[in-house]
């Protein structure tokens, strides 16, 4: 491992509406590929990388849901878009000579390996870059608890949690210019301002299991590896007590 690394394993978090690009929805090749090449950069420092992806690009469950579906069907169609977008990923990863395995939930034998722990863990060990995806295989469940329950299983040092936002913020930048942007959290500062990091159950996993969470946007290249050595980028989700930014 690369001296120059804060973290020997990380999780990274990636929902699929990152993957459509400006569009949002299917797959953007370019934004894949650009993905890709910071996910590499991070596994060419030595770190041991996970991978979770969403599916949002493809189809969100609970948006079945609003719309009638039944809800375990929807979440079943959600988690087979996570596939398909592990898959893309795989490929454009590969493209770029690091070694991966894309690991599922859902049993997809033609397609990708079954998930178990312990053999996502020495594929890891052995240098691959291991795609969680599937979610947890179970629906009424997000990608972000997927994460934070597969950080847990693996011992990840961190979550890197890669958004379109560059940190946790007050209020919705996006609609209010004077929102303003914490460069620290506690666990109970997300939960009980109703912070918009990641769903309460997979905040409540993390704090559980003492797994801290960095909320990042992936703007410019280089800048997953940044976070993972240590530069304070986008906000940092902690046991601690400071919470800055206010």
């Amino acid at each position: 491992m690369s001296a120059e690394a804060r973290y020997q394993r990380v999780l990274i978090k990636l929902s699929g509406e990152m993957l459509g690009g400006t569009a949002g929805g299917g797959i953007d090749l370019d934004t894949l590929n650009r993905m890709a090449g910071e996910i590499a950069s991070v596994r060419n420092l030595g770190v041991e990388t996970a991978v979770i992806i969403g599916g949002g690009n493809i189809f969100r469950g609970i948006a079945g849901a609003a719309v009638g579906m039944d809800r375990a069907s929807a979440d079943a169609m959600g988690m087979l878009a996570t596939i398909i977008n592990g898959l893309a990923l795989q490929d454009a990863l590969e493209r770029l000579g690091c070694y991966t395995r894309v690991m599922s939930a859902l049993q997809m034998n033609q397609v990708c390996e079954p998930y178990i722990r312990r053999r996502a863990l020495r594929h890891m060990e052995k240098g691959r870059a291991v795609i969680l995806a599937g979610g947890t295989g179970n629906p009424y469940f997000s990608t972000d608890t997927a994460a934070a329950l597969r950080g847990a299983e693996i011992h990840a040092d961190v979550i890197v949690k890669a958004t379109k936002v560059d940190g946790v913020y007050d209020k919705d930048p996006m609609k209010f210019p004077d929102a303003v942007r914490f460069e620290r959290l506690t666990y109970m500062d997300v939960l009980g301002r109703g912070l918009k990091v990641m769903d309460a159950t997979a905040v409540s996993l993390c704090m559980d299991n003492e797994l801290p969470i960095v909320v990042c946007k992936l703007d410019e290249p280089g800048r997953l590896a940044r976070v993972v050595c240590g530069d304070p980028i986008g906000t940092l989700v902690t046991t601690g007590s400071e919470s800055a930014g206010r």
